[in-house]
């Protein structure tokens, strides 16, 4: 009896631990702040201004190429006619491989590597988002 009764709040814990991480919960936007300056040197996001990329103010939860005014690559044209949406999970996939998720995208940039990275740049952007 003593044994379960130790047991079920130590799997009540892990269970919320696990789904914390799951959801992206303890994503430190200062260290996404951090990443972001080697980004601003084409783009802001903070501000409504596009540099050589468009600005990703508001970028969370908006269509892919629908910045106003910024002259996108066919290949992001096509990938917001295919209805892609910035979401936490296309977030993460084209910040991690851009190239492997809009072929032909002018975004002259590898991709984080860095789980954590990916997560903590996300959280920022959300944070210019709100």
């Amino acid at each position: 009896m003593r044994l379960s009764l130790l047991l079920v709040p130590l799997a009540f814990s892990t269970v919320l631990l696990v789904s914390t991480a799951a959801s992206g919960e303890g994503a430190d936007a200062a260290a996404g702040e951090k990443l972001f300056k080697r980004c601003s040197v084409c783009h802001t996001a903070d501000a409504d201004e596009s540099k050589r990329g468009p600005s990703l103010k508001g970028v969370v939860g908006r269509k892919a190429a629908s910045y106003p005014g910024y002259p996108y690559s066919d290949a992001m044209r096509k990938a917001a006619a295919e209805g892609l949406v910035w979401n936490d999970e296309e977030l993460k996939a084209f910040l991690g491989k851009p190239q492997a998720v809009v072929k032909g995208t002018w975004m002259a940039f590898a991709g984080l590597t860095r789980e954590k990275d990916l997560e903590n740049m996300i959280a920022y952007l959300k944070q210019h988002s709100e």
